[in-house]
């Protein structure tokens, strides 16, 4: 048979269409093409798939060689059609049998000596052949992918180390030879996180990012330098409520994504903290190949911007509408993509350009043109998406001599679970997710409330998106308290928490 057909998959954002990978053999002068829109790493496979059918000792067909992956208007690009473009070589030439090939899907890189090497995005292939199909074909890939592939249920994996052992399982002559279906060892247990206890005091500091965690809700920390705002905000992710199943895929195949994901970090929040100098690109994702960003990355996690006003502003601006939409989509001249963007905000920065402003040493000596300008680089827009603005103030001498005696991470995190599970029972739903029908419907504060509430609207000059968020933190807080309406004490401790840097 001089034509061989084989399944495999590309990547398009957080989506993986099949590739038909079609390959003919034909006399005339020795060639090797590969057509259907291949990018740089696939042209490359020709010399890769070469070497390593060659070093596996099969017989390299001097013969005019032509790979068709089709669809030819969907770009193709990773040396992930290695294998497939091996195998199809090898089948259209009678070398190994060709019957039993469409019962499987193939992804992986050669190297020269035909080992197999990782790929990216083995999660959202499996995904992907898993997907709307009544009989699922296998997925033949690297060993180094098949625990992730395997966190697929009903998904058949079979690891491979080398092409020789795929074309063995193929060959069927010792069964012994046959590749064998791999079993994922899922993490049960979470990584252990910093604990909260080794923060001395920020008492107040420490009860936001409850509710914050709670209810999950954005927040800003403003505060002199060494106040524990990166500290706290290291320990955060350990206070959040546990991941579900389906969340845990979320963020591991957007990891996947970028090579980023291993099973040790099953069910565990995504924490990143991207440097100041990012880029917009580097933070909400793009490239000519758009691939996910640092928001995208903390996926059903949390995104921690240190030192907030040193980022560009035009850097910030990219996240006003991921943090109302919860996705982003990625728009180039010749494609298209779309990542998920559930994250939680979490940032911090000082109050002036040297930091001290309003510190009990009076070291300040910033004017008042510094510190208006200083904060004015993150605009009103952002601010106002933002839930909850603290200060985090400097302690006492006294306070950090004492030896650190607050709850535990564990302790806060029950709480935190406990107020978690109210939201979903009642909603379906945490309440930073919200609409302003739902709002409406389970954020009703009783009269006392409301009336200080609109006492607040007024003096504070609120937008109603504003408002809006004071009542979600407000009914966060009350689930706290395992309280049905929102009352006073809850519109008021809210209204602490949504202080603005300056009046605007």
């Amino acid at each position: 048979m001089s034509l061989a057909v084989l399944k495999s998959r590309a990547l398009t954002g957080m989506e993986a269409p099949e590739v038909t990978v079609e390959v003919h053999l034909a006399n005339g002068l020795p060639s090797f093409t590969i057509v259907g829109l291949p990018e740089t790493e696939v042209k490359e496979s020709k010399d890769r798939v070469r070497a390593a059918l060659q070093n596996a000792r099969f017989d390299f067909p001097t013969k005019r060689i032509t790979v068709n992956l089709a669809p030819a208007d969907l770009p193709k690009e990773s040396g992930r059609f290695d294998l497939p473009i091996a195998l199809g070589i090898l089948a259209a030439s009678g070398q190994i049998p060709g019957d039993a090939l469409d019962q499987y899907e193939f992804a992986g890189e050669l190297s020269l000596s035909g080992e197999l090497r990782p790929i990216r995005g083995a999660l959202a292939m499996t995904f992907a052949i898993c997907k709307n199909t009544q009989n699922p074909r296998a997925f033949i890939l690297p060993r180094a992918n098949a625990d992730e592939a395997a966190l697929v249920k009903d998904a058949t994996i079979y690891p491979a180390d080398s092409l020789l052992q795929v074309c063995a399982h193929f060959a069927g002559f010792d069964a012994a030879a046959k590749l064998k279906p791999h079993q994922v060892t899922t993490v049960t247990q979470r990584q252990p996180y910093p604990d909260f206890m080794e923060v001395k005091g920020q008492l107040q500091a420490k009860r936001a990012l409850e509710v914050a965690a709670a209810g999950m809700h954005s927040v800003l920390m403003v505060g002199p330098p060494g106040t524990g705002k990166s500290m706290l905000a290291a320990r955060f992710p350990g206070i959040l409520p546990s991941m579900t199943d389906q969340e845990a895929l979320e963020s591991a195949a957007v990891q996947s994504l970028t090579s980023g994901f291993s099973v040790s970090k099953w069910k565990n929040r995504p924490f990143r903290s991207p440097h100041h100098t990012a880029s917009g690109v580097a933070l909400v994702g793009g490239g000519s190949v758009p691939r996910p960003g640092e928001i995208s990355l903390a996926h059903r996690g949390v995104l921690f911007l240190d030192e907030l006003p040193e980022f560009d502003r035009r850097v910030l601006e990219v996240l006003r509408e991921p943090l109302e939409s919860g996705h982003i989509t990625i728009s180039r001249a010749a494609r298209q993509a779309d990542f998920p963007a559930k994250f939680q905000l979490i940032a911090a920065m000082n109050p002036c350009p040297c930091g001290y402003f309003g510190h009990a040493n009076g070291k300040c000596r910033c004017t008042p043109d510094n510190i208006a300008r200083y904060q004015d680089k993150i605009s009103g827009p952002l601010l106002d998406r933002i839930d909850m603005q603290i200060q985090v103030g400097a302690l006492p001498h006294q306070d950090l001599l004492k030896q650190a005696d607050g709850e535990t991470t564990a302790v806060i995190h029950a709480r935190v679970e406990a107020a978690f599970e109210r939201q979903i029972a009642r909603q379906g739903k945490t309440n930073n997710h919200l609409s302003t029908t739902e709002i409406d419907q389970y954020c009703q504060p009783d009269q006392a409330a409301e009336q200080l509430l609109r006492h607040a609207m007024i003096k504070l000059n609120w937008s109603a998106r504003a408002y809006h968020r004071v009542l979600k933190v407000a009914r966060t807080i009350a689930d706290l308290a395992n309280v049905a309406q929102i009352g006073q004490p809850h519109v008021a401790e809210a209204i602490q928490y949504r202080r603005a840097l300056k009046e605007r």
